[in-house]
């Protein structure tokens, strides 16, 4: 999955005259916090993850505490070391899976680190620009202080209070306008998650007897697309990727 940033990069003295530098930072560490901890629920990944990989492979000393305070936006200040950590991992994540499963070679660095190793052989999407080059430390910190933005796929902004609507409009598109009972096998089969409490939980949103959280949606939004795709419902929808699934689900029923 290619996680494209297509939008040109605003320049220091456009974004000085719209903003002033608090507000631009302000901006940055929100965006920065929601870009990790996308990328963690998305990937399925406890906060133990990327500081083990950047402690095995020698990018750079991360520690679980930085993360969660980045993501909480509680760490305004991170050293140069988090963003080179992160770009290394990063990088890595971009070479180490081919079609969805990690190479040989990424194996054998990971050998002796069986939950690092089964936490990566479960999902490790990296950050992508929209030329296709994994996002590097340079580009994370630009993101942080405001000078980047997110990656469009990282960009969603689902607000809580639009969650229950979208989950109905999702739930509608998926079924085709027949009743659960009637779709629901075909469905379930078509949803590729295979963890229990997310086919579970999808159900029963599918069924109307609960909705999506903002932070669950954003994190189903590419399985989403992917039963799209195995259902054969509107494969160009799919193809223009979640910012305009999120756009078609935004439109009136």
């Amino acid at each position: 999955m290619i996680i494209r940033n297509d939008r040109p990069r605003l320049g220091w003295s456009l974004i000085r005259s719209v903003l002033g530098y608090r507000e631009q930072l302000e901006s940055g560490h929100s965006a920065f916090a929601a870009l990790l901890k996308a990328w963690h629920e998305r990937n399925g990944w406890s906060h133990r993850v990327l500081p083990a990989l950047a402690e095995q492979l020698d990018f750079g000393r991360l520690h679980s505490s930085q993360l969660s305070n980045l993501r909480n936006r509680k760490l305004s200040s991170p050293g140069p070391e988090v963003f080179l950590s992160l770009g290394g991992c990063n990088a890595w994540l971009a070479e180490a899976r081919q079609q969805g499963e990690l190479t040989p070679a990424a194996r054998e660095q990971l050998q002796d680190q069986g939950e690092l190793l089964q936490a990566l052989e479960g999902s490790g999407l990296a950050l992508l620009s929209g030329g296709g080059a994994p996002l590097g430390a340079g580009d994370l910190l630009e993101i942080f202080v405001g000078l980047q933005p997110l990656p469009p796929g990282f960009d969603w902004r689902i607000g809580e209070a639009e969650a229950a609507d979208l989950s109905g409009a999702m739930a509608d598109l998926l079924s085709g306008g027949q009743p659960w009972r009637q779709c629901r096998e075909a469905v379930m089969q078509a949803y590729p998650a295979q963890k229990k409490q997310r086919r579970e939980r999808f159900a029963e949103v599918m069924a109307g007897l609960r909705d999506y959280g903002a932070a669950e949606l954003d994190a189903e939004l590419p399985d989403l697309l992917l039963t799209l795709q195995v259902l054969g419902i509107d494969q160009e929808l799919v193809a223009a990727g979640p910012e305009a699934l999120l756009e078609r689900l935004r439109q009136p029923r």
